[in-house]
């Protein structure tokens, strides 16, 4: 597809018309700059059909202003393959995964329903994965993220036999 070699974040939401599901989408269009420039695409999934979408697009003051494509999972296939379907109620959980360039999960989680996503947590932490890829570590070496980790700070470069136990 036209993302091939580009970090995705995929941010699923329970339901279009909802209160905290649009302040997910809002969220995430104040750091869609951001990651875009960093080399990610953003997109909202929901079980909605892409007329629920286009008239939420249309109705929600925070939902209008979004840049983020909002797919449609009517089938619902996309939510089961990454283990999001609520079973129950036969729509999508909140919640969040990073793909990276090779196509490959490096980050998902899972929201309570009422519980909005932390974007500024997710841009961090997209950005801590793209910085682990973007930096090689030397031969011996690992490169790793401490806790608490912020743009702009430095990794951990562990000698993976002489660092052994001094951490």
């Amino acid at each position: 597809s036209s993302d091939k070699g580009k970090w995705v974040v995929l941010t699923f939401y329970p339901g279009d018309f909802t209160f905290v599901c649009a302040t997910d989408v809002e969220a995430f269009t104040e750091k869609y700059d951001d990651f875009a420039k960093n080399g990610a695409v953003i997109y909202g999934i929901s079980t909605d059909s892409i007329f629920s979408h286009k008239e939420w697009a249309e109705t929600s003051p925070r939902v209008k202003l979004s840049r983020i494509p909002l797919i449609e999972d009517f089938n619902k296939k996309i939510s089961e393959a990454y283990g999001f379907l609520n079973k129950e109620t036969g729509a999508a959980r909140r919640g969040t995964v990073i793909i990276d360039p090779d196509g490959k999960v490096q980050y998902m989680s899972i929201h309570n329903d009422g519980l909005g996503k932390d974007a500024e947590h997710i841009y961090t932490s997209f950005m801590a994965l793209k910085y682990m890829r973007d930096t090689p570590a030397e031969k011996g070496h690992i490169c790793a993220i401490p806790a608490n980790w912020r743009v702009g700070k430095e990794a951990l470069n562990i000698d993976t036999v002489k660092d052994i136990g001094k951490l």
